[in-house]
This record gives structure tokens, sequence and C-alpha cells, in this order.
């Protein structure tokens, strides 16, 4: 298998480990965003982290500004398991009023079966650097460099050139700044912090420190439960931190205050930063049961003393180095946009999108952002990964379940980052623990259930504030068995049967059960769900008003059918619960059929009801056809057509998210033009910061939901990888929904369902060639758009012609460690 891929900078060829494994075009792309002007805004900043630090450098010449974060600071504590406990006496009321098709009844009797919202996560705060120098600024330079996961500052002023280079290291879990000047002694700092939080700063011999509280609760920015939205104090409630600041190395003279660090006549100086939470787990109180906040923060800065910043650096960058060179992408296009700023080349991109460079590091970029934000051991990624200055941050910044949550994490495993999905998989582990509270107290069903919303303390319940939220989108029930896919992709890329057993298989069945007891008979054979809403969004009722609450919502029946397939898989790999099985085939049979409506687009609910906004940003019912199985040109043509109907009448606008999302849509209905067209409007440069339904990419390449939201950045990384090579129907289709406008280029290191491998290459917008290996011997079954031959291999080949035209289907035995070289005929 290639490893080890390395995209030299400067350079104009992609060095492969083998390679005489893939024909190669040249690379020219450098993976790196560089500006030539500081920051002014978040949306301007670099990212920076490591999974549990985060850090925006904002590249300030004079008055430098880095955010800090830590992954597990959020406000509250441990969930009231029980807020609502009389809530399921409303459930056969809801049901009544839906027979006779009382909307405005069901809706106001939801509101009684809602429960807390969700906590927030909170910034640590500030670091400020003063920096004296003579003169202007001049011969500006910042970028952020993908391959190190470095971000550099470089500036002149009276003949006298500074640079500063800043990283988080995961070995050493420490954020580390680099000040140098060219002439000695140049350097001239004040450091100095600020935070929102309540907190002190104080001084530790060479440490500068602040400690402090998160609040012990924090309203979501769009509602007010009381007339205080931000509480401090409550005795269980609120975590502390401690950050602490170290010069690790300094050849200057340093003074230290209780409020700053002042370091005069230096040439090079090394900062240490370091942060700790005395968060221990979802279910424990973080002020009595806490970890030591204080000996974590020390302990990690003594640990890179005596450590030069080269040993630290060089740490770093093999760590990242280790998962981001997993994968290389190169396509061919315009690398003349590369000499421009970042910012500028995206603006340029609006009215030229032959910088095709732009988007293999839109690509990237979403990879790194991924390992910054989510790594073993840690907090999975929220809703801003992991940067975030507001206390009361956009939708709280947390875990949304009815997509966001799962959006982070969908091309973790096919883009060679499967190890950054255990954050998430934990997370999933607590949400099940408390979810079956929610499942008993609010459904009376087994199993466990998990609402809109969720948080570092594992939140299952539907949220509203006991009857303040909006049904259409604070009673949507769900979660359970959209988060339970998530453990089975797991599965399904590794094959590890350890793994399924132990962890994935108990909560899948767990879940299996609650949408078991959920599900009623609708009086004419069919299983459905009720109450039921399609998030976010609502339909048009028979009394002409706007409802969200109904029968049989099309993404509950989806989420239900593809929980129990893969139930089902998982029971015949285990060889298990067999009885079970049955019961969940038995289950399958009866239910609501998926349903074209009178246009031809797939139902949205139960009936064929009228869209109360036709270009809504959700499109929830067609998950069937993605992250879902059940659609295909050739097993289903006439869904197949349904979704395409769908998406066409949602049109090709939304937030950064649903932008996204479309791509993915579009990549599994084999339209590379359409996907692509999509793309084009997700790169829509724009710097809004409040709400509003356009999406685009902010100068720093964050995706625009808006506000900012990074469910689009690895969003759109699913969709590209969906172009590219799909594996969802037990096979591997190679390029699937390739666009005109990438006519050359190559992808290495792609991950499929089954435990492959596949690296592939193409020109004039055909395969060139693929090679293929296998973790385990197997019948592989592959798709191609033509013929293709595999050197020494005996191949069964099947022409198959269908709605989105003509494939072959190729199967042959593979073997473990083999590689397997294809070309076209």
């Amino acid at each position: 298998m290639l490893r080890n891929l390395l995209f030299v900078m400067g350079a104009a060829v992609m060095l492969l480990s083998c390679k005489e494994d893939i024909g190669r075009l040249e690379n020219s792309n450098v993976m790196r965003l560089w500006y030539d002007e500081p920051a002014e805004y978040f949306i301007n900043a670099l990212p920076l982290g490591n999974g549990r630090l985060g850090a925006m450098v904002y590249g300030r010449p004079s008055e430098e500004l880095i955010h800090l974060n830590e992954s597990s600071f959020w406000t509250g504590g441990p969930v009231n398991l029980r807020p609502n406990p009389d809530a399921s006496v409303y459930l056969p009321q809801i049901r009544k009023a839906l027979d006779e098709k009382n909307y405005a009844l069901a809706d106001q009797l939801a509101h009684n079966m809602q429960g807390l919202f969700s906590q927030s996560y909170a910034p640590i705060g500030d670091l400020l650097i003063k920096q004296q120098y003579k003169g202007e600024a001049t011969d500006y330079y910042r970028d952020l460099d993908l391959q190190r996961a470095i971000a550099t500052t470089r500036f002149k002023a009276d003949n006298v050139e500074y640079i500063r280079e800043a990283f988080v290291s995961y070995p050493d879990q420490v954020v580390v700044v680099r000040f140098t000047s060219s002439v000695p002694q140049a350097l001239d700092l004040e450091l100095r912090t600020q935070t929102k939080m309540h907190a002190t700063v104080a001084v530790d011999g060479k440490d500068l420190l602040v400690e402090g509280r998160a609040p012990s609760h924090a309203d979501p920015t769009y509602i007010n439960t009381s007339d205080e939205p931000v509480q401090w104090g409550d005795s269980c409630r609120g975590m502390r931190f401690q950050t602490r600041i170290r010069t690790l190395k300094n050849d200057g003279q340093e003074a230290l205050t209780d409020g700053s660090i002042r370091i005069t006549d230096a040439s090079e100086v090394v900062l240490g930063i370091s942060i700790a939470t005395s968060f221990n787990g979802f279910d424990k109180c973080p002020v009595s049961e806490g970890k030591d906040e204080k000996k974590l923060a020390k302990a990690y800065l003594d640990s890179v003393c005596g450590k030069s910043y080269d040993e630290l650096k060089q740490a770093h960058i093999a760590d990242y180095s280790s998962y981001f060179n997993k994968l290389g992408f190169y396509l061919k296009g315009d690398a003349s946009k590369e000499k421009m700023p970042t910012d500028e080349r995206l603006q340029a991109y609006q009215t030229d999108n032959s910088d095709h460079g732009l988007e293999t590091l839109l690509y990237q970029y979403g990879r790194y952002l991924l390992i910054a934000s989510s790594r073993k051991g840690g907090v999975a990624a929220n809703l801003q990964g992991i940067w975030n200055v507001d206390v009361r941050p956009a939708w709280s910044s947390n875990y949304t379940t009815n997509i966001n949550f799962e959006m982070n994490y969908w091309a973790s495993d096919k883009t060679g980052l499967g190890d950054m999905n255990e954050p998430m998989i934990q997370q999933i582990i607590n949400m099940s623990k408390t979810g079956r509270y929610v499942a008993s107290d609010y459904y009376k069903c087994r199993g466990w259930a998990a609402g809109h919303n969720s948080d570092i303390w594992a939140m299952t319940n539907p949220v509203g504030h006991l009857g303040m939220g909006d049904p259409q989108w604070a009673n949507w029930t769900m979660a359970s068995p959209w988060l339970s896919q998530h453990l089975w992709e797991k599965y399904a890329y590794t094959g590890d049967e350890e793994y399924l057993k132990n962890t994935a298989y108990p909560i899948m069945k767990s879940a299996a059960e609650f949408c078991l007891d959920w599900l009623i008979d609708d009086g004419n054979g069919h299983l459905l769900t009720s109450p039921s809403t399609s998030p976010e969004h609502r339909f048009i009722g028979e009394d002409g008003k706007a409802w969200a609450v109904t029968k049989g919502a099309t993404m509950d029946l989806g989420l239900i059918r593809n929980l129990f397939e893969n139930t089902i898989e998982a029971i015949q790999v285990l060889g298990t619960d067999k009885d079970f099985a049955v019961s969940l085939n038995e289950a399958l049979v009866k239910m609501l059929p998926y349903q074209p409506g009178a246009e031809g687009d797939l139902n949205e609910w139960g009936a064929d009801y009228a869209d109360a906004e036709p270009q809504h940003r959700h499109v929830s019912h067609l998950f069937c056809l993605h992250p879902g199985h059940d659609v295909s040109a050739n097993r289903t043509p006439e869904l197949f057509e349904a979704c395409k109907k769908t998406l066409l009448k949602r049109g090709d606008k939304g937030t950064g998210w649903s932008l996204a999302w479309k791509v993915c849509f579009w990549a599994r209905l084999l339209d590379g033009e359409h996907a692509y067209k999509l793309i084009n409007n997700y790169l829509n440069y724009t710097t809004e910061r409040g709400f509003s339904e356009n999406g685009g990419t902010y100068p720093n390449l964050f995706n625009a939901c808006p506000p900012f939201q990074i469910d689009g950045n690895f969003g759109v990384v699913e969709g590209i990888s969906e172009m590219l090579l799909q594996s969802h129907l037990h096979e591997i289709h190679l390029l699937p929904a390739l666009p005109s406008s990438w006519d050359a280029g190559e992808i290495i290191g792609l991950k499929a369902r089954g435990g492959y491998e596949v690296n592939i290459s193409w020109e004039h917008g055909k395969l060139k060639k693929a090679v293929l290996s296998a973790m385990k011997d197997t019948e592989c079954r592959l798709r191609t758009n033509a013929p293709i031959q595999i050197k020494g291999v005996k191949m069964k080949t099947i022409e198959q012609k269908s709605v989105a035209g003509t494939t072959y289907l190729n199967v042959f035995d593979v073997k473990h460690g083999k590689k397997y070289i294809i070309k076209p005929v």
C-alpha cells in the first residue's frame, strides 16, 4: 500500500513510497493557506489544534492575538437524567390528535414532552502579545502549512526580520510559540491574558497563571430561559480551569508581574502554553469529583522543559504527518492562482473556477481540521470543531445530532483518519447510557433514545426547556439510530469483530429495541413513527397551515431501516441473537415504504403534503440516499429518480453545511456535473457573520453556515470523496461522479468499506489506472464506467444498464496483502 505521502512545498513532484504503483500527474499544489495582511476577525485567523487544545492565530505584528480553547471546557455539569418524568403521559394524547389530523393540538401537546437545553462549549481566553519595534511593519506574510500544522507570521521593520512560528503538539500537549529576530537582541515583548470567565491572574515561579471556572449554565443564543442567561457558582456545575504560560527559552531579559511577562533584548523566545480543566467524565461532578487541573497544567509544562524547540517541533510534525500524509489528492488545473493570497484566490474563484488547486486545498484543509479537533482519548469535535470565542456561541457550539454532528465524521475512515472518530464513538457510548432514561421516561420504550442536541455531559432529552422550544426542532427523536450507523460504519471499514461484538453491536441492538417499540401500526398494516418530525421543517396540513408534528416522516423510516439492516448484518457476522434478527426482519417487511409524491419527488412525510419551505436547508428525507444505502440506479430506479426530483425542487442554494450535503447527494446520484456545481456554490466567498440561509466559505476557508460551523468543512470532504469512490452498496465504484472539469487527477489512500485501500488516477475524464489492496481474502465486486482488465486475475464482468447509464460490475477474488492493478481495456 502507498504510505508516507509527502507534498514538498515549492516542488512540482509528489513523492510516493512506491512510485511504480500508480501513474502520476505533476503536482504543483502547495498545501498552505497564506495571506499578505493580518487577521482582523475570527473568520480571518488561522486555526491550530491537537484535539484537546485549540488556538486561533491572528498574526498581528504589534498586538498579536491568540484565542485559546480546551476541548473539555463546557458550561454546566452532569445532566439531570429525569428532567420531565411525566412526559410520557402526553404521548397517547399526541397520537390521538394526529389520528384526527388535529395538528394544532399535537403541536401544543408536544411542548409538554420537552426537557432541558444542552450546555455550551466555552472559551478559555486569549493570549495578547504586544511587540515593540522601530518603524512600520513591511513585507508582511502569514500562513498555515497543512503539511506540518504550523502557523507562521513574518514581517520586517527597520531592516529587522521578525518571524513567529506556532503549533499545538499532541505528543507534548502544549501550545508552542517561537519568536526570532534577524538582528540580535531585537525582540521586545509583553505577554498578557484576558478571559470572559470568572478568573484570577497570578504568578507561580516562572509561570503566568490564569485560574477560573466556567459558567454553571449558559442558555442558547436564540432563547433566554430566565433573566440570567449565563449563570455562575453552582456547587456542582461550572468546571475549573488553569492556563499556564512559561518561557521555555529566552536569551534576553525577563520580568514577571501579576498580570504580564515582559521580555526585552532577546533574539529568540520560545513560549509554552498549557491548559487543563477539572472535567473528569460525563457523569462526574467537575467540582467535587473533578481532576486536579493545576497539577495537570503544570505537569504538561514541566515535561517539555529541557527539550529544544527543534525537538518539540519535530515530534509534533512526526505525529501529525503520520495521519495527514495517509492521503494525497491532486487535480490538474491553473496552478498560477497559488501565487495569490488565499482570500484573494477564493474571491477570484467566484468568476473563474479553473483553480482546482483551491478545491484540493479545501479537501485537505477539512482533513487537517479533523486531526486538529478530534484525537484519540479526547472529546468529540463540536459544531465549531475546537475553536470558539463566545460564552454563548451560536447553537451553543454543541452536538446537533439531526445532521451536523454526524457530518463531522462522515469522511474520517475513508480518508485515512479512522483514529479521529474514536472520540465520537465514546460520545455515543456515553449517550447510550443517559439515553436509556429518555427512552423509558419520555416514550415508555426499551433501549436508548436521543434528541436534537447533546453536549459533553451526554444530554439526550428532547430540548426546549420544558415547553419553550419549537417542536419543529425540539421534539425530534431519532438520534440513536443515526448515531448507531456510525458505529456500524467503523466496522464496515475495518472489519474489527472484537469492536463490533463489544462496542458497536450492544448499542446498535439497544437502539433497535427502542425503534421496534417506537413504531406503531398505521391501521393499514404498515409500521411508522408517531409523533414524527422532519428536522427543522414544516408541512402544509389539510387546514392550509404549516405544522411540524405528524406521522411517519421519511427520514425516521430511513434511519430505522438502515439501523435494522445493519444490525441484522452484525448478527450474521457475530452469529448471535438470531431471534432478534427475525423480529427486525418482520418489522422491515411491514414498514411504510418510501413514497414518491404526485410531483414525482420523494415524500418528506408519511403523506404527500406540500412543503412549507420548498427550498428548505434540510433535505432530511434523502437520508435514504446519503448517508443511507437504500437508493441506487440499478436496484431502485424509481426511488433514484424521485430523489433527483427532490433535489431539483430543493434547489442549489443553502447554508454551508447544506451545500456540502447536497454535494454528497448528487455524487450518490452519479451526477458529477451537479455535484461540482454545489462545490462551486460552497466556495462562495463571504464575510457575513450573522445567521442567514446563504452559505459559503470565509477567508480562512472555514465553513460559513453562516455564522461559522465546521460541519460543512468536513461534509465537503465526504462529498468530494464520494465523487471519486463509493462503497456503500457492498461494491466499490471507481469514479462514480467525475465532473468534466476534473479532466485529470489522482487520489491516493482512499479507503473503501470491506477493508480496501484504493488509489486512482485518471486522464481525459477516464480511468487511467487504479491500485486496489484488501485487508483480507474475499470476493471483490468492483464497478467501473468502462471495461477494465487486471493482469493475472480471473474476473467475471457484467454489463449493466440503468437510469444513470451503463456500468460494468467486475467480480473477482482478492488476497490479503496483494496489490491489484486495474487498467482500462
